[in-house]
């Protein structure tokens, strides 16, 4: 073989050995990341009672992986603040993600009774202008002047979500006296209107943290926050609280029941 052609061989065995080891590495990765699911899954449903995972080899050997794959899966949930490695004691759990049920219409305070005290802190509550698109969601003339709340909303003191609340100033002036730093608007918009509310439209996506937002919520800047937009309904149909509501992505996890239908 000339030797020109020789070369041409083994560059050909040299891209097909790196294009091999891309692959082994990008499927490592896939197995990594499923596993860090499964794991997660576990860590939020306390599947690990006593804090600690078991050691790598076992884990490596129920899920049938590789204990790279192992070490890759742990160093994601690692990365994401929920496990912890401690040496001569192993991977324990750190961070504590709260449910927060989609298949009932409850503010804060009722969903996490269970988990511990909801508190309050109101930064701001005054008359608005109503933005445009704020107007239009609560059936009122753009311009008119809305209540405006931002609060703080900690768990067992913790930082976990900031609000941003918009309600129609005829229900909205009750609120200024009210007990808001211990009481979930929804409680308060029922004793006023002497209504249940009835139903609300949900949105739910993940934006980036701004400085302001960060800042509050004790949280990285540009860190992945949870953005739920809430409008409420009265029983009677009528909008009367949109919501804009940023959860810290490493403290609560939503979860809802869904039926078929076609």
């Amino acid at each position: 073989m000339p030797p020109t052609d020789r070369i041409r061989d083994h560059a050909g065995q040299g891209a097909t050995t790196v294009a091999a080891h891309r692959t082994r590495r990008r499927l490592r990765a896939d197995q990594a990341r499923q596993l860090a699911d499964l794991l997660r899954h576990q860590l939020l449903t306390d599947g690990f009672p006593d804090g600690t995972l078991p050691h790598e080899s076992a884990l490596a050997a129920d899920y049938r992986a590789s204990r790279n794959t192992v070490r890759q899966a742990l160093d994601l949930l690692r990365a994401e603040g929920l496990v912890e490695r401690l040496p001569g004691v192993g991977t324990v759990v750190v961070a504590q993600k709260y449910p927060h049920g989609l298949d009932h219409l409850m503010g804060l305070a009722e969903t996490l009774r269970e988990h511990g005290r909801v508190t309050n802190e109101v930064r701001t509550m005054g008359p608005a202008p109503a933005p445009t698109p704020v107007a239009e969601r609560l059936h009122v003339p753009p311009g008119t002047d809305v209540l405006y709340i931002e609060r703080l909303r900690r768990l067992n003191g913790l930082p976990l979500s900031l609000d941003l609340t918009y309600i129609p100033l005829d229900l909205g002036t009750a609120l200024l006296a009210a007990d808001l730093e211990n009481t979930d608007v929804f409680r308060l918009l029922e004793a006023i209107t002497g209504q249940r509310l009835g139903h609300a439209e949900i949105t739910l996506e993940a934006v980036n943290a701004d400085t302001h937002s960060a800042a509050v919520l004790e949280a990285p800047r540009g860190a992945a926050v949870l953005m739920l937009e809430r409008l409420t309904h009265l029983a009677d149909g009528r909008p009367v609280d949109l919501e804009f509501i940023r959860f810290r992505g490493d403290r609560i996890t939503m979860s809802g029941l869904l039926h078929r239908s076609l």
